[in-house]
């Protein structure tokens, strides 16, 4: 088979998009060595020397002058015009943007709907055009792929495309991410970030569905039980990610919310995080807290169990799947639920132990490799 991804997050590895891409190309070159992948990606796209596929870059007639224009133009009409020019058998779209009017069969990886779920996410008219453009589009792709039985409910639903026609494919943290024991490395990154020996972390985004602000709320909670009780030791949250540039109701800024509930000492923001340094961020941290009002999967707090940190989050969306019984689970809206969670993983460290050796166990139930075997058996079903 000739197979086309379009590879518009093509370097983009900080993004979810991106991570898939990369993650899901890398995967695919080792298994399907007798097929030939090709990535088409805008101009505006630099490549990745890393993903050592045959690539091309497409024109559109709106280069330099929109980048919106050319992004719908890339989108729609180069990139199905390329496929059928370059002779390929099938193609892939990894994110909500798939053709129109394919040249091939297409799949198209659908992560989440929230544009279409969640109100404060329509953006502008323009926007909201796009997005039932893509989602008309959907109907056109030969299958679409999805990352959860969560999002696989939401697609059939809400698309009114057959059940039939929509695959749950389950994503997975990195290789990288394992339990790195206490010692030298550890060590580095607890100086490098200027960490406290022991702190809660959230590693994520700050937009409204991410809910940090209920996080803030119970933490709160649980350093005024903690100043309360003798024998408690001071707890500490750590804030990984990159900080809101402006303070909005989509956006509001944590440090804000943090001083006006009097934890601005103890709450430590440590802004964007390299990859690299991620998986003894996460070992370090007596527990991960991701309380997400909504996610297509969720892939921080798998990547905090794969290194054997306990995990208290939401019971909505995708999350419980993919935590399932390797960490705690809170309705998001229940403060103090959140707050004695918290507690008790603070504080017990029997329950602690439990929980990281549940976290590996149902982290390990996930992996790229199976999800690419997965991806290219859907390919060759639709051939």
């Amino acid at each position: 088979m000739r197979i086309a991804i379009n590879a518009a997050f093509c370097g983009q590895e900080h993004t979810g998009s991106g991570q898939y891409l990369h993650r899901l190309v890398a995967q695919l070159r080792e298994l399907a060595a007798h097929d030939e992948l090709v990535l088409l990606s805008p101009t505006w796209v630099a490549g990745s020397p890393l993903l050592k596929v045959a690539s091309h870059r497409l024109t559109t007639p709106f280069d330099g002058l929109s980048v919106d224009l050319a992004k719908v133009w890339f989108e729609q009409v180069a990139f199905p015009r390329a496929c059928q020019q370059q002779g390929v058998d099938l193609a892939q779209v990894p994110y909500f943007a798939p053709p129109l009017h394919p040249t091939v069969p297409t799949l198209v990886t659908i992560h989440d709907l929230i544009p279409l779920l969640l109100p404060a996410y329509r953006g502008s008219a323009l926007v909201r055009l796009y997005t039932r453009l893509v989602a008309q589009a959907a109907h056109r792709a030969a299958l679409i792929l999805t990352d959860s039985h969560a999002s696989r409910r939401d697609i059939i639903r809400h698309l009114r495309v057959p059940s039939d026609r929509v695959r749950v494919i389950h994503l997975a943290a990195d290789v990288a991410y394992r339990p790195i024991p206490q010692g030298t490395h550890r060590e580095a990154i607890r100086r490098k970030y200027g960490l406290p020996p022991s702190y809660f972390l959230y590693l994520g985004g700050f937009d409204q569905r991410k809910n940090v602000t209920a996080l803030l709320q119970a933490f709160a909670r649980i350093v005024t039980s903690c100043k309360l009780q003798v024998t408690s030791s001071e707890p500490w949250l750590v804030v990984a990610g990159r900080l809101p540039e402006e303070d909005t109701p989509f956006t509001p800024d944590p440090r804000r919310i943090a001083q006006e509930l009097g934890i601005a000492e103890q709450v430590i923001f440590i802004g964007w995080v390299s990859e690299e340094d991620k998986p003894a961020l996460y070992s370090g941290a007596r527990g991960f807290i991701f309380p997400s009002q909504y996610e297509g999967f969720g892939l921080p707090p798998l990547e905090a169990m794969a290194c054997g940190t306990p995990v208290i989050a939401s019971d909505r969306g995708s999350l419980p799947e993919v935590v399932g019984s390797g960490g705690i689970l809170v309705s998001p809206d229940d403060v103090p639920g959140l707050a004695e969670a918290m507690r008790s993983l603070w504080e017990d460290q029997a329950l602690r132990q439990e929980l990281s050796e549940r976290a590996q166990r149902q982290a390990a139930r996930f992996s790229w490799a199976r999800a690419a075997q997965e991806t290219l058996a859907a390919y060759r079903e639709v051939m």
